[in-house]
């Protein structure tokens, strides 16, 4: 149930209060509902009133933490089902599933790991799975914990589980495999070595009980698997899990789920990626996959971001200077905003033109060509400016300059900011690119 302003205002008398910076905490209570301020601010609630409308003003989904120290990562606190409705708040995170040659598996999925806008796109999760001998399992579960990845011991066997978290619980893996029929002493290892409980059944009855029980024990430190009996049940069970918790108020849901797309399409990568991404979209907070190549990771990490940021904040790369095709100092330089579309666009046809070429990126607020244009943030001035702050003329020896064509009014003033430089208009689209370069170039 949501938390609502005059909730908290009954709990709390009227007064002049300095925290808020209203004159009564009506004020107070409606900042709280927003989501502006935090109940702890105010001096008046007592320890009693706090733990009551604790749980109310949590999100519907409980924030979980896994991982430690540089692998430490943030699920769940979603409020909301659809991304244009408010931003999402923990973006999904991937696993790779280490079996058979555990070494040649490790290192592959150690190849994955590249920036993209600003953000580390890597393998964030290790899954490994008990199959029913502890000693290749502990094995495997030394030689992941190596790479300093958070990891995911999937297994089911009291003993195994025991002994793999004596390895690994300062690392605060995620211990998975709680059902019905071994809850109480997973859920006992779990509370001791202080990490996140996985839960799972054969139906999605069988799961949301075992969650209660697991409750009715103190433990709210969860995640949910939603099993891999089939596409159909795994999909259903994480769209409604998603809705029961966020539409139904339903807090025995309200836990981040896990997907093993690995064994819902083993030993079929490309099914595989194409069920990551669907469960990216709905509704999943870690998936795992079997293995993670560069052609799997560029079109997943891709979406992910587009779904994971705030659609009201666009995405932009860092201004600075972008060498395309082994540009140096000699080569032709080219000018474009700092938003991500554009950036890719057009460094995308630079590269496909074979040219040598300087791509200069300043601050535009993200915004694209025209747009930035027309809220002053693009213009001969701010171009200037980034030329003196980055030392433009100091790094690079040419002094051709080209710009978007949908901008070719600036081209005038642009001669008048950078004496010495030529300043030549590029095609209207980036389609054009290629051709006009290597015409240029000719």
């Amino acid at each position: 149930m949501a938390l609502k302003g005059l909730d908290i205002f009954k709990l709390t008398p009227k007064t002049n209060c300095k925290d808020c910076g209203n004159p009564t905490c009506m004020a107070f209570s409606m900042k709280v509902a927003q989501g502006a301020l935090t109940l702890d601010k105010c001096p008046h609630l007592s320890p009693e009133a706090l733990a009551a409308l604790g749980d109310a003003s949590a999100p519907p989904m409980k924030a979980i933490k896994i991982g430690a120290g540089k692998a430490e990562y943030g699920i769940g606190a979603e409020t909301v089902l659809f991304r244009h409705e408010k931003t999402f708040v923990s973006k999904t995170l991937y696993a790779v599933t280490v079996s058979g040659d555990v070494d040649a598996a490790l290192k592959n999925l150690q190849k994955v790991d590249y920036e993209r806008i600003g953000e580390r796109m890597h393998v964030e999760l290790v899954h490994v799975a008990y199959t029913g001998n502890k000693d290749s399992f502990l094995s495997a579960v030394k030689k992941a914990q190596a790479i300093g990845r958070t990891l995911i011991l999937d297994v089911a066997d009291a003993d195994a589980a025991k002994a793999a978290l004596d390895l690994t619980k300062a690392d605060k893996p995620i211990l998975n495999g709680a059902n019905e029929s071994n809850y109480e002493a997973l859920n006992k290892l779990a509370v001791e070595a202080g990490v996140v409980l996985g839960v799972t059944g054969a139906t999605l009855d069988a799961i949301y009980d075992t969650v209660q029980k697991l409750e009715a024990l103190g433990n709210k430190n969860l995640v949910i698997d939603v099993g891999s009996a089939s596409v159909k049940d795994a999909f259903a069970n994480t769209v409604q899990i998603r809705r029961a918790a966020l539409k139904d108020g339903d807090r025995s849901f309200g836990y981040p789920t896990l997907v093993n797309v690995a064994k819902l399409a083993p030993g079929n990568s490309v099914q595989q990626e194409a069920l990551a991404s669907l469960f990216t979209m709905k509704y999943g907070s870690i998936i795992v996959l079997e293995s993670m190549s560069y052609a799997q990771a560029l079109p997943l990490y891709g979406l992910r971001q587009n779904i994971f940021t705030d659609p009201q904040k666009p995405m932009k790369v860092e201004p600075g200077i972008y060498p395309i095709n082994g540009a140096g100092a000699d080569a032709v330089c080219a000018t474009t905003v700092d938003f991500a579309l554009t950036y890719f666009i057009v460094s995308g046809e630079m590269e496909r033109s074979g040219v040598p070429v300087n791509l200069l990126v300043s601050d535009a607020g993200g915004y694209s060509v025209l747009t930035a244009w027309a809220a002053g943030k693009f213009s001969a001035g701010s171009v200037a400016k980034f030329f003196k702050e980055k030392d433009i003329e100091g790094k690079i020896k040419n002094r051709t300059l080209l710009i978007p064509g949908k901008v070719a009014v600036l081209k005038g003033e642009l001669e008048e900011n950078l004496p010495g430089w030529k300043i030549i208009v590029a095609p209207n689209e980036a389609v054009g690119v290629v051709k006009f370069l290597k015409e240029l170039s000719a």
